[in-house]
């Protein structure tokens, strides 16, 4: 084999090699979602892939019509998670995420709209699992939002969200001062729990 001939050979062995190995790449780490596909769950309650904030593919209904919201907004799956996994119906079944958060309710006071306890940010009570986690609006989200909170540590905590993108669980840092709780994040408004 001549020397043009070996160059030649090279070069094409180096251009296969990187398709297939940029190939291989993209495939691993680069997955494909469409609106409505599973990304992650809690106790068995799925998380869904929403494509954007403000897309929405219907309102979800449970059998015997309790509204449950819009797919696959913030709130369909807190309230699917409540439904499924505690068998809990809110008494108010509508409204956006910052709703969930009735703003001048004292601290641990019941949420009658939500049948469930409430807490301020900060609150003498810590969070704990499976509470929700109530975000108010911004610039960009007038909405608000609203996650549930899938694990409790000393310093942190994380939630598990819909409608957030692909990355669906999220920490923050959670402090003790002066035996208050308080969730580092500006937008929180509070939690509410069952107990």
């Amino acid at each position: 084999m001549n020397l043009k001939s070996k160059k030649s050979l090279f070069i094409r062995l180096i251009v296969v090699t990187t398709i297939v190995f940029s190939g291989c790449n993209k495939s691993k780490s680069r997955i494909e979602y469409s609106v409505g596909n599973k990304v992650d769950s809690l106790n068995e309650v799925h998380v869904y892939y929403n494509g954007s904030m403000n897309n929405v593919s219907g309102r979800n209904k449970t059998n015997d019509g309790y509204n449950l919201g819009l797919k696959y907004q913030c709130v369909e799956f807190v309230k699917r998670y409540y439904y499924e996994y505690y068998n809990h119906k809110m008494p108010n079944s509508w409204g956006h995420a910052k709703d969930f958060f009735r703003k001048g309710l004292a601290d641990g006071n019941l949420n009658n709209d939500r049948n469930l306890k409430q807490y301020t940010n900060p609150s003498k009570t810590k969070p704990k699992i499976g509470d929700l986690i109530v975000f108010d609006g911004s610039i960009f989200n007038s909405f608000g939002h609203v996650a549930i909170v899938s694990k409790v540590y000393d310093k942190s905590l994380e939630v598990i969200q819909q409608n957030v993108g692909k990355k669906t669980r999220k920490t923050y840092k959670l402090k003790n001062i002066n035996t208050y709780w308080s969730i580092d994040n500006d937008r929180i408004l509070g939690w509410l729990s069952l107990d």
